[in-house]
């Protein structure tokens, strides 16, 4: 959505110049850019100037299972991530936050209990239809935020930084610490690229991903497709802390997250559920008698994420094995969270202009 408050605190995103007019047509007061929102509720707040580095997320193929049109309750590693979000963030009323690279907008639609002002921005414009309509969404690159210096308490990023290279990876931290105000808080979930030896377990689950898939029992396409995008710019954890640092950020806590039970869950048995209902879908397709009626293998997979999320809103006993399987990944956490390794949770806090 666009509202009042979003549009109090919206900047150009090439000057940072106050905006003046209506939602669906802004224009900026210092450089003249023009701007405008969208008959699909969210504003377009990109800037004129042009990158080299574009992110893949924008092609049509790496949404083609739909998995962004719809939200549904957090479970397995995305309830990992939220409630990592939640302990470290834990932003309160008076906080304002933004989502950094917000994708369909689901975080801000689980911690609307927040009461916070919120918004979230994306590059690419898949949000979801319930994130459309109940919160503050905007088009935009992280390189260059539509605000003003010090606009927000708190801030997020949740599988993000992976995609960035180098170059951009400092161009949107340097972003974050500006809109931030100092001593303001930055959560985000990624990775580097030096694993912890205990990671050689989840090399083997994804060495028995690979032969199921070639058995035919799941299909990991549409996740090659999306780690596709991965520059992975981070060495290591001392690589991260003199990024963050010549950023203007200092590390204030961290907790490592090797996914050993996450991945036997989400990369082999969520996959073959996956599969198996990706294949009744094209078996009912196929029963109905026409042969315009059969489903592509994406299609399939399509209708089987829509009728997996169908299933979990009517399912208790579902939801409750979903529940069930997400406090045993959240055993990863527990366990191996003190050993430094490949994927973190971060919360950094913006240096005051005495750092």
């Amino acid at each position: 959505m666009i509202s009042e408050r979003l549009l109090a605190l919206v900047r150009c995103p090439d000057c940072h110049g106050a905006l003046s007019g209506t939602a669906d047509r802004l224009v900026c007061q210092a450089c003249g850019h023009r701007f405008g929102g969208s008959a699909q509720a969210y504003l377009d707040l990109r800037p004129h100037v042009e990158f080299d580095e574009q992110t893949k997320y924008l092609d049509e193929a790496l949404h083609a299972d739909a998995r962004h049109e719809r939200v549904s309750p957090p479970f397995l590693g995305s309830k990992v991530r939220n409630d990592m979000l939640r302990a470290f963030l834990a932003p309160g009323p008076d906080d304002r936050v933004l989502d950094l690279g917000c994708g369909s907008g689901r975080a801000l639609l689980w911690n609307r209990d927040w009461r916070s002002t919120m918004a979230g921005i994306d590059i690419a414009p898949f949000f979801a239809e319930e994130a459309r309509g109940g919160v503050d969404l905007l088009l935009g690159d992280l390189r260059r935020l539509p605000f003003a210096d010090g606009t927000f308490t708190k801030a997020y990023s949740l599988d993000v930084l992976e995609h960035l290279s180098p170059d951009a990876l400092r161009a949107m931290l340097t972003e974050a610490a500006r809109v931030l105000a100092p001593g303001g808080h930055l959560f985000v979930y990624t990775h580097v690229r030096k694993n912890a030896r205990i990671a050689v377990a989840l090399k083997w689950i994804n060495r028995a991903a690979r032969r199921l898939e070639r058995a035919g029992l799941i299909d990991l396409r549409q996740e090659r497709l999306r780690k596709s995008d991965h520059l992975n710019p981070l060495a290591d954890i001392p690589d991260l802390r003199r990024m963050a640092a010549a950023c203007g950020f200092r590390i204030r806590k961290i907790r490592y997250y090797t996914p050993i039970a996450g991945g036997l869950i989400e990369n082999i048995l969520m996959r073959m559920a996956e599969r198996q209902l990706a294949r009744r879908a094209q078996k009912h397709a196929r029963g109905s008698g026409t042969s315009s009626a059969a489903l592509t293998d994406e299609e399939a997979l399509k209708a089987a994420r829509t009728a997996g999320k169908q299933r979990i809103e009517r399912s208790g006993a579902l939801r409750a094995a979903l529940t069930v399987s997400t406090a045993i990944m959240k055993l990863d956490v527990a366990l191996f969270g003190r050993i430094e390794s490949g994927p973190f949770f971060a919360l950094l806090e913006r240096a005051g202009p005495e750092a």
